[in-house]
């Protein structure tokens, strides 16, 4: 069986902390053959690529500072994730970007920080993990303002058709995680995913958040895991009435070449 990359799993997050190596090898168990972990901020990040050294050719990890931590981007913090994405500890610099959702962090503070790390990703040669949440209009904005050579992926897309011809224009990937599983809220997502060309569509899981629904139990929360990412790729295979092996080595193919990695 081709196996699976998953771009995007918050493996440092607490709820791991009891049993983050059995997570990683139920993962490979699952044809899951390369996690590469989220940095949100400067402690994570760092946690994260120290964990993934841990694993060699199996983890790699993002460093960046999350907008909802946004506001703790100071010149400490900048360190940290330059360093990291400097010394070839990290293999993409974020999660960065906009969410003008919560706004857990000012708006104005939050278009700072994402432009800082646009620009170190572009110093440092990495590509961009960015996160976007009704914030699209800024993030286009800023993606084409301030970048030129450092690819980007939006992670966990969610938007609108628009939007992902906007993003796809910039030459950015698209990242799908379970939320097209969701039979409440993913049916926009499911009747769009045909428009993602096929070398530029990725996978994650975004675990511990977002179960994949068509997993079963509906109505109750549960963690998700990354092994449960092929299950979320037959998903998208069946909606794109694709073989899920041509899928499977698709999104393998266009995740090394993004991150740079050889598996």
């Amino acid at each position: 069986m081709q196996p699976v990359i998953d771009i995007g799993v918050n493996l440092m997050h607490p709820s791991f902390d009891k049993d983050r190596d059995q997570v990683v090898k139920q993962a490979e168990e699952a044809g899951v053959s390369a996690l590469i972990i989220t940095g949100t901020d400067a402690p994570s990040s760092a946690a994260a690529c120290a964990y993934a050294a841990l694993y060699p050719g199996k983890l790699y990890s993002t460093a960046g500072v999350h907008p909802h931590d946004a506001k703790t981007w100071d010149a400490a913090a900048q360190e940290t994730v330059r360093k990291l994405a400097q010394t070839g500890a990290a293999c993409a610099v974020g999660e960065c970007g906009l969410d003008y959702n919560r706004n857990f962090s000012p708006p104005a503070v939050q278009r700072r920080c994402f432009e800082q790390q646009i620009a170190l990703a572009e110093a440092c040669a990495l590509p961009l993990f960015v996160h976007e949440r009704d914030a699209f209009a800024d993030v286009s904005a800023l993606l084409r303002a301030n970048r030129s050579s450092s690819a980007a992926v939006i992670h966990c897309f969610t938007g609108t058709a628009y939007q992902l011809e906007e993003y796809l224009a910039l030459g950015c990937y698209i990242g799908i995680t379970g939320w097209i599983c969701d039979e409440r809220r993913g049916g926009a997502l499911v009747a769009l995913v045909n428009r993602i060309p096929p070398d530029k569509l990725m996978l994650e899981t975004d675990a511990p958040f977002l179960f994949p629904r068509s997993l079963g139990l509906k109505g109750r929360a549960s963690r998700n895991e990354p092994r449960f990412l092929p299950q979320i790729a037959g998903f998208i295979a069946s909606h794109l009435e694709k073989d899920p092996q041509v899928l499977a080595q698709e999104t393998y193919a266009n995740t090394c070449r993004f991150f740079g990695i050889a598996l």
